[in-house]
């Protein structure tokens, strides 16, 4: 975090050097106007690239206003010290994990102990936030101070994972060699598997307040952060979990599920540095 402070302030203050007039060279305006348009989006990622140049191994970490989605905020100026704002943030990740297993070689007389099959997890997830709301702003020179407050709603899902597995289920393989720690890709003789798993669906709502400040590098183009302070609702529903064994001489698969929950906040302070265009 002290990094990523240190490398805006020192954007600033090396753009500060420049005189604090308003119009450039060609006769540019620096700041927004009435019926301009912005586009923004959180340099955390770049940032955080600096900070571990700057570091060595050490990143940088910040958080925003929208979880680990990056999201774009778009502006649409009412006149000079009031704009609107939308903001929008999407995620879709997808992640497979493989893991090589031995080859259980079911009816071989003599197995080679160096034959593997391989196992996969596939896992994903996925996140849509939208807000709306509206911005103030005070200062007559390029470093631009603002506030003001944005609903904000979220939906998804909390996760989905597929497992495969190289040794089949069998009456006559009834505990199959297959990976039961993904995380140290750890294999056993295993009885009972999850074939998948699925998180419930999530929804989000939050009212919050925001405070910033950012600098007008070039004409149009400026470097700042914001601070959020609100409440706010998260809901997760119901989940399953699909496992398979053998009974009754047949591979049987299970479905259970899992419990959902909820979780209300206050003063979920957040912070993002971002970069705007104006036009």
């Amino acid at each position: 975090m002290k990094k990523t402070v240190l490398v805006v302030a020192l954007a600033i203050g090396v753009t500060g050097a420049f005189a604090q007039d308003l119009t450039s060279k060609k006769g540019e305006k620096f700041l927004p106007e009435a019926n301009d348009w912005s586009i923004g989006f959180d340099a955390t990622p770049a940032l955080n690239a600096v900070g571990r140049v700057m570091g060595g191994s050490q990143g940088t970490s910040m958080s925003n206003p929208f979880g680990s989605t990056q999201y774009i905020v778009g502006k649409m100026f009412k006149d000079e010290k009031t704009a609107y704002r939308a903001a929008l943030g999407i995620n879709f990740g997808s992640t497979t994990t493989k893991n090589n297993v031995y080859d259980d070689q079911v009816g071989v007389a003599t197995p080679d102990p160096t034959k593997t099959v391989e196992d996969s997890w596939k896992s994903s997830t996925n996140s849509i936030t939208i807000g709306a709301g509206i911005e103030k702003r005070r200062g007559t020179t390029r470093l631009q101070g603002y506030y003001g407050g944005m609903l904000m709603i979220n939906f998804g899902n909390s996760g989905s994972n597929t497992y495969t597995y190289g040794n089949a289920m069998s009456t006559t393989n009834a505990a199959p060699t297959s990976t039961t720690n993904w995380s140290s890709k750890t294999a056993a003789a295993s009885a009972s598997r999850t074939t998948e798993s699925k998180g419930g669906s999530t929804f989000g709502l939050g009212l919050n307040g925001f405070i910033g400040a950012e600098y007008f590098v070039a004409p149009k183009i400026a470097v700042g952060a914001e601070y959020w302070w609100g409440i706010g609702f998260s809901s997760t529903g119901e989940g399953s979990m699909t496992s398979e064994t053998i009974s009754a001489g047949a591979v049987k698969s299970t479905s259970t599920k899992m419990a959902g929950g909820s979780s209300f906040n206050i003063g979920n302070s957040v912070s993002a540095v971002m970069v705007n265009f104006y036009f």
